[in-house]
């Protein structure tokens, strides 16, 4: 039961620290702590002096302490439950690993004054451990039995097809945002591509997700799918619905901060939107667990069974 619900707060903390990083680039507060790890030259934490910007990038820092600490007990957890599960500590590993990378890219993120290219690695990691940590989240609810698929092969298929497009809507939005007029800083470059070309290509990267989406929505209704799958594709649905909706707002009012703030948040719950799709499409059966004091007290009764005549 703990690990189930330290793997939730897992996957809650890392779409939060996508809304502070957020909020620390859509402020211009990227160089609020111009050093890393202090905050500044011979200060560890921030200082009246360094503004709201300081306090900014200061909270900031300290949620990824929060990410790291969750991480962290949840990979402990899955490795002192009993009976151990390896496939609940791959995912769990993988974000305890993901957390200090990101700190990594966040000092070269400093270092090297908020280079755009290195800024949008710093979303796409945290995208893959989001990742990591949803599928740990999801088998900590499933038992350990061999994956059986709920539906044909072709609609496992086009599920992936989804994956696969959100994922590319994903990094074209990180690069337009990446070539737009939120640097973090004033005085930080931008990546050096046509933003309005950028904005078609992400355009139309939503319009084939969609169409995909639409067309998994129908195969599933023809193919009288498992109502999780069909209840995971609406979901999908209306996520992608409130992005478009924000996307196209942000884009014709000059790009309102608390609209490109909404658009990263969204961008978070659409990938895990789209990962819950292909992740419905199999089931795993096995025997459920017995607690570990049932066990005892049946093995403890063994014996006297048997001498009962």
């Amino acid at each position: 039961m703990w690990v189930r619900r330290l793997s939730l707060l897992n996957v809650v903390v890392n779409v939060m620290i996508v809304v502070t990083g957020g909020a620390v680039r859509l402020t211009g507060s990227g160089l609020g702590c111009p050093s890393w790890p202090n905050c500044q030259p011979g200060a560890f934490h921030v200082t009246p002096a360094m503004g709201i910007h300081g306090y900014i990038e200061w909270g900031n820092r300290l949620f990824g302490v929060v990410v790291g600490v969750v991480a962290a007990a949840t990979l402990l957890a899955t490795i002192l439950r009993r009976p151990r599960r390896a496939s609940l500590i791959r995912p769990a590993l993988l974000v305890a690993v993901g957390v200090p990378a990101q700190a990594l890219i966040g000092m070269i993120t400093v270092e090297t004054g908020l280079n755009p290219w290195v800024v949008s690695c710093h979303f796409l990691v945290t995208i893959a451990v989001l990742a990591a940590a949803y599928t740990g989240y999801v088998r900590a609810g499933e038992p350990d039995g061999e994956a059986r698929p709920v539906v044909p092969g072709p609609f496992r298929l086009l599920a992936a097809f989804v994956v696969a497009a959100a994922l590319v809507t994903i990094v074209v939005g990180v690069l337009v945002t990446g070539s737009g007029p939120h640097a973090g800083d004033p005085a930080s470059p931008r990546i050096p591509l046509d933003s309005a070309l950028l904005a078609q290509l992400h355009a139309d990267s939503v319009f084939l997700l969609i169409g995909l989406t639409v067309g998994a929505v129908l195969a599933a209704a023809a193919l009288r799918a498992p109502r999780r799958v069909r209840t995971a594709l609406w979901v999908l649905t209306a996520v992608e619905i409130g992005q478009s909706v924000i996307g196209f707002v942000q884009f014709f009012t000059g790009l309102p901060v608390i609209l490109v703030g909404a658009h990263m948040l969204g961008a978070a719950l659409l990938w895990l939107a789209a990962l819950h799709v292909l992740l419905t499409c199999r089931e795993r059966t096995g025997a459920p667990e017995v607690p570990a004091q049932e066990r005892r007290v049946a093995t403890e009764a063994e014996p006297e069974a048997a001498a009962t005549p």
